[in-house]
């Protein structure tokens, strides 16, 4: 965990969602029975996380529109736009795609980097909450927050290095991405189905599910055998999504070598 958090939470007291002393809090799951919490900084045997493929991501923005699709009429929604259309239009979203350009004219290339919670191994967002609405679970270490706890502080939006979390302003709660907890353990839904709606509409396939601490999945040989890398690692927050990095292919010469990353950030 980052350091001025340590310092900060070195003379808390527990959250006050936090029962007595010695009995590990359960909630609630959105995929159906109890979910216990991990504890702060526990190792988990199963990490569901995704793998972001920046080589054949194309900013179509099909992750964004079918992540709000689905989390607004589903258990985590509905997530409010306000005035969509104005002058300052606000809204709320769990996956967004910043497009930037790289490179100095005329070599330059466009760089579609999707960012969403990267359901951290020590998230900092959790300690900081002061009712416990923020909390990871221990069954597959996805990061969530229960809405009838949060209070709308921002103290998790403030903790968070990534900018992952936002302010619902018509609920006033904290949201994220919840890596469709809802869909993925709905046995209503084709056992194909049952996959982040990002992951399920990406038409590249730049977007890998699966349990990365798995080394037999999909997502963890993607990871060791194109050389997957952390958002920011030097923030110590093991983040569990992992990127693959872009390939810049030189046309003329037949040749593609791999972007050079700096500070974890294509």
């Amino acid at each position: 965990m980052i350091q001025w958090l340590k310092d900060l939470m070195a003379g808390a007291s527990q959250p006050m969602a936090l029962v007595e002393e010695g009995v590990r809090p359960v909630s609630i799951s959105r995929g159906g029975g109890a979910s216990v919490r991990a504890d702060p900084g526990e190792t988990l045997a199963k990490q569901l996380a995704l793998v972001i493929d920046l080589n054949v991501c194309v900013g179509c923005h099909a992750c964004v529109t079918s992540c709000k699709q689905w989390n607004t009429s589903g258990s985590a929604g509905p997530l409010a736009d306000e005035k969509p259309y104005g002058a300052d239009p606000t809204g709320t979203f769990f996956n967004r795609v910043q497009t930037y350009e790289a490179g100095t004219y005329p070599a330059t290339e466009t760089i579609h980097f999707p960012k969403s919670c990267l359901h951290c191994e020590d998230p900092p967002c959790v300690p900081v909450c002061p009712t416990g609405a923020s909390y990871k679970r221990k069954e597959d270490g996805i990061v969530l927050v229960d809405y009838d706890k949060c209070i709308g502080c921002k103290y998790c939006a403030w903790a968070c290095p990534y900018g992952a979390r936002e302010l619902d302003e018509e609920r006033q709660v904290m949201t994220k991405c919840t890596l469709c907890v809802d869909r993925i353990y709905d046995e209503k839904l084709p056992k194909e189905d049952r996959k982040p709606a990002c992951v399920k509409a990406c038409p590249t396939g730049a977007r890998i599910f699966g349990d990365v601490k798995d080394p037999n999945s999909e997502a963890s040989i993607a990871i060791r055998e194109r050389g997957g890398y952390s958002l920011m690692p030097e923030w110590n927050t093991g983040p569990a999504n992992q990127y693959l990095p872009r390939r810049v292919t030189d046309v003329a010469g037949g040749r593609s070598k791999v972007q050079p990353t700096v500070g974890g950030e294509p």
